[in-house]
C-alpha cells in the first residue's frame, strides 16, 4: 500500500474516533445553582435598601433609612443609627462568597440548624428584598451553611458576621457632633471660677478670660478638655423623668462650646455626690471596764460614717442649630455618660494655667 494512502486512511480513522468520542462522552454536569462563586450581598441589592433587620436567639433589631436619608433605629427610640455599623454589615456580606451548593433535601436541610439567625433587607416600602438565614458551622472549618430567603436550598458561605441584636448597640452614641479644630471659644465652671478660653484660628495660642493671674494657659490639657467635650457619647439611655438624671441636674456644671462659625453647643454634666453620714457612737461596754492596773480605757472612739455613693453622670445638650439631632433627643430620654468624662475634665482653673515664665 502506498505511503498516501495509508496517511489518509489513519487520519480518516482519527477523524471518526474524535466524532465518536464527542458524541458518546457524558454530559459536563450542571451547575447547581448561579449564585454559587458570587457575593453574598450584591451591591445591587444594597442600593435598593431602605431597611435592615437583624434577628437571633429571639431578639431583633430595627433599622430604616428616613425621607431625609438619615437612618435611625426603631427599635430604640428611633434615635440615629451608627452608619459605620451599617455600612460593616454591608461590606462583610458583600465580601463574603458563596462558596458550594449543598443540598435542597428537607430531610439534609433540618439537620444543619437553620433558626432565626437571619439578616434581610427591605425596600422603601418595606417589603422585603434579600435576606439570609444562618444555620450551624460545618464541622471542619470555617463559615456557615445558608439560606436565602424562604428557598429550600442550604448553600455554604465563608461569612464571619456577627448578629448583633442589642438595639442600643446600633444607635450613634455622639451627643456634640463636633470636632476640637472647629471650637473657637470654651467656657468652663472650675469649682474656684469660670473661664473662658478663647483663639483666632484652630492652631492659635488660646487666651483666658478668668483664671489666675500672671499665669499662661496649658495649651495639652485644653487639648485634651475638647476632646472630651467633643467626644462626649452616651453610655446609657432611662426615662426623661428618672430619678437619678434629677437628682444629678441639682448638681449640674456647664460648658459652653462655639465653634468659629459661630455656633454653640451647651453642655450640662452632673452627678448627685457622694454622701457620707455619721453613725451614731456604739458604747464600748469593755471599755467601760477597768484594767488590771484597776484604770479605765480612756481612748476615743473612732467616727465611723455610713457612705453612699455617688450617683452616675448625665449630660444634657444643646444646640443653637435648630435642625441639630441633638435637640430632638433630649426631649426623649436622659442620657447617662461614663464617670471618667466628669472626673477627667479641669475641677480647678489652676489646672488648667501654669507659670508664664517670659513675665
Amino acid at each position: 500500500m502506498k505511503l498516501r494512502t495509508l496517511a489518509v486512511i489513519v487520519a480518516i480513522l482519527a477523524a471518526l474516533s474524535v466524532l465518536a468520542f464527542l458524541k458518546n462522552r457524558p454530559e459536563a454536569a450542571p451547575v447547581a445553582d448561579p449564585r454559587v462563586g458570587s457575593s453574598l450581598l450584591s451591591a445591587d441589592i444594597v442600593s435598593q435598601a431602605s431597611g435592615l433587620t437583624v434577628s437571633d436567639q429571639g431578639k431583633k433589631v430595627e433599622v430604616k433609612k428616613g425621607a431625609d436619608g438619615t437612618w435611625r433605629v426603631t427599635s430604640y427610640y428611633g434615635m440615629p443609627a451608627d452608619f459605620h455599623k451599617i455600612s460593616q454589615l454591608v461590606q462583610d456580606l458583600n465580601e463574603a462568597k458563596v462558596e458550594r451548593f449543598v443540598t435542597d433535601n428537607p430531610d439534609r436541610i433540618s439537620r444543619l440548624e437553620f433558626k432565626d439567625s437571619r439578616i434581610a433587607l427591605t425596600d422603601a416600602s418595606g417589603k422585603e428584598i434579600w435576606s439570609v438565614t444562618l444555620g450551624k458551622t460545618p464541622d471542619a472549618g470555617n463559615g456557615k451553611f445558608i439560606r436565602f430567603g424562604d428557598e429550600q436550598k442550604a448553600f455554604f458561605s465563608g461569612t464571619h458576621v456577627w448578629l448583633e441584636t442589642d438595639p442600643k448597640m446600633w444607635a450613634d452614641t455622639g451627643l456634640v457632633g463636633l470636632k476640637p479644630d472647629d471650637i473657637a471659644k470654651v467656657s468652663l465652671p472650675p469649682a474656684d471660677g469660670a473661664v473662658e478660653l478663647s483663639r483666632t484660628k484652630k492652631d492659635g495660642a488660646w487666651t483666658a478670660t478668668g483664671g489666675p493671674a500672671g499665669q499662661k494657659v496649658i495649651a495639652d490639657k485644653v487639648a485634651s478638655t475638647l476632646t472630651t467635650l467633643t467626644d462626649l457619647k452616651f453610655s446609657d439611655t432611662l426615662v426623661k423623668d428618672d430619678p437619678a438624671a434629677s437628682a444629678a441636674s441639682a448638681f449640674a456644671k456647664t460648658y459652653t462650646l462655639t465653634t468659629f462659625d459661630g455656633r454653640t453647643v451647651t453642655i450640662s454634666l452632673g452627678r448627685k455626690p457622694e454622701v457620707k453620714k455619721l453613725k451614731a457612737p456604739v458604747a464600748d461596754t469593755d471599755a467601760l471596764k477597768p484594767g488590771a492596773d484597776g484604770k479605765l480605757d480612756t481612748k476615743p472612739i473612732t467616727p465611723e460614717y455610713d457612705t453612699t455613693p455617688a450617683g452616675p453622670v448625665f449630660a444634657v445638650v444643646s444646640s443653637s442649630d435648630p435642625h441639630a439631632v441633638v435637640n430632638d433627643l433630649m426631649t426623649k430620654r436622659s442620657f447617662q455618660v461614663d464617670d471618667y468624662v466628669y472626673t477627667s475634665l479641669p475641677q480647678k482653673s489652676d489646672e488648667l494655667f501654669q507659670a508664664d515664665k517670659a513675665k
